[in-house]
C-alpha cells in the first residue's frame, strides 16, 4: 500500500519499492492463503494467475505468516512489531485475555487496540476514492476496524456471486479521479484448512479464484492496474506430526498461557524463566521448530522494529514449526482438525505473489 501511495500522492508515501506502474487507479485483489509456491506448483489449475508468473514476483508476509498480522500490514503499510496485531491469538497486556482477533468476541475497542492510522485512512484524506469490497459480516469485524478501516466499504451476501462481486469492484475502480480498492477473497484459506491445500476441493477452489480474476482483469477499464497477492502460504500437516502440548508435561511446564496457532506457538510466561522454559521446547522439539524468546526474536528481526509499547502482546517465548509439524491444544479444539496450516516461517507459508495486470 505504501507503494500505490506514492503513484496516487499520499503524504508520507514518498516511495515505490516494488516498481509499481505509474496510474492513477489500482484495484488490489487479496487471495487467502495464496503462497507464492501453491501457485507454482498449480500452474495447471491456475491459466490466468500462471501467465503473470513470468513478471510476477515473491514478496513475503510478515511474522507470523497468518491472516490477522498480514491484513494489518496491508492495510498500515506497518511491520507487525508497529501495528502490533500479534497474530491469530495473543495475549492482550492489559486483561490477560486471549484475544481471537479473527473473531473479536472481546470488548476491546479495535480502533485503540491498534490505533495507528491505516493508508486507506491516509489515502481518503488525500482525496483518493477508497474502497473495500468484501462480504458484508466484515464491514464492522474487529479486524476491519483495528487493521483495514477507512474505505467506503462496498459489501456482497453471497461469496459465489461472482457476476456481483466483479461489479461492484469495476464501479468502485471508476469512483473519483483517482481510485484505490481493496477487494477480498477468503474460501481458499479455508477449504486448505479443512481439505488440505494439496487436495482437490482447494485445486477447484483455486481455478474458481483465477478465472473470477480473470474476469474481473477482462471488465476492469485499461487505465486501472489489478494488484493481485496473498497474506500467506500453507503447508499440510499429517496427524502423525501433530504435537499434542498438553500430552507432554514438559512443553507446559512453566507456561501461564499458550496462545497463536499451530505452527507458530506464542507462550506467556509469567512466573518461570522464559530462557528456561524456551530450552525446554528446544530440547523436545530439536529440528522441528526454531525456538526464540522474545528478547532473541525481537534481535532477530521477527517482527521488524517493534513499538516499546506494544512488545508484551508477544509471548514470552516464540515457537515456529519447521517442515510439516505442528503444535496443537486442547484449549482450542477447533484447530485440532485442521489439515492446512500456516504461521511460521518456512518459504511455503512466508513467500506470497505479487501479479500486476
Amino acid at each position: 500500500m505504501p507503494s500505490i501511495g506514492a503513484h496516487l500522492g499520499v503524504p508520507g508515501c514518498r516511495e515505490d519499492v516494488l516498481g509499481l506502474p505509474n496510474a492513477e487507479r489500482y484495484v488490489v485483489v487479496l487471495v487467502d492463503g495464496l503462497g507464492w509456491h501453491l501457485v507454482r506448483g498449480a500452474i495447471r489449475d491456475a491459466p490466468y494467475l500462471a501467465s503473470l508468473l513470468g513478471d510476477g514476483k515473491p514478496i513475503t508476509a510478515g511474522v507470523p505468516s497468518t491472516t490477522v498480522t498480514s491484513l494489518a500490514s496491508l492495510g498500515t503499510g506497518l511491520p507487525p512489531g508497529q501495528h502490533g496485531m500479534a497474530g491469530y491469538t495473543s495475549r492482550v497486556p492489559s486483561t490477560g485475555e486471549i484475544l481471537n482477533a479473527l473473531t473479536w468476541e472481546s470488548d476491546l475497542v479495535a480502533r485503540s487496540y491498534q490505533s495507528k492510522p491505516t493508508l486507506f485512512e491516509r489515502a481518503a484524506e488525500a482525496g483518493v476514492a477508497v474502497s473495500s469490497v468484501a462480504l458484508e459480516r466484515f464491514e464492522f469485524s474487529g479486524l476491519t476496524e483495528a487493521g483495514l478501516r477507512g474505505p467506503d466499504f462496498v459489501g456482497y451476501a453471497e461469496e459465489r456471486d461472482t457476476e456481483r462481486r466483479i461489479a461492484l469492484t469495476v464501479a468502485a475502480a471508476q469512483r473519483g479521479r483517482r481510485s484505490l480498492v481493496y477487494a477480498y477473497e477468503r474460501e481458499l484459506d479455508h477449504t486448505g484448512h479443512v481439505e488440505g491445500c494439496g487436495s482437490s476441493s482447494w485445486l477447484r477452489h483455486l481455478s474458481r479464484v483465477d478465472d473470477m480474476i480473470e474476469r474481473l482483469r477482462a471488465e476492469l477499464p485499461d487505465d486501472v492496474v489489478l494488484i493481485v497477492t496473498g497474506d500467506h502460504g500453507m503447508v499440510d500437516v499429517p496427524q502423525e506430526h501433530q504435537i499434542l502440548a498438553e500430552d507432554v508435561p514438559d512443553l507446559m511446564a512453566g507456561v501461564d498461557a499458550l496462545a497463536g496457532e499451530g505452527r507458530f506457538r506464542q507462550l506467556y510466561v509469567d512466573r518461570d524463566s522464559p530462557a528456561a522454559v524456551a530450552a525446554r521446547w528446544a530440547d523436545h522439539l530439536g529440528d522441528r521448530a526454531w525456538v526464540r524468546t522474545r528478547e532473541q526474536a525481537i534481535e532477530d528481526g521477527w517482527f521488524g522494529p517493534v513499538d516499546p509499547a506494544l512488545v508484551e502482546r508477544w509471548g514470552h517465548v516464540l515457537v515456529a514449526l519447521q517442515t510439516d509439524w505442528a503444535v496443537m491444544t486442547r484449549q482450542f479444539p477447533r484447530e485440532l482438525s485442521l489439515v492446512g496450516m500456516h504461521g511460521s516461517l518456512t518459504p511455503a507459508e512466508m513467500t506470497v505473489p505479487l501479479f500486476v495486470d
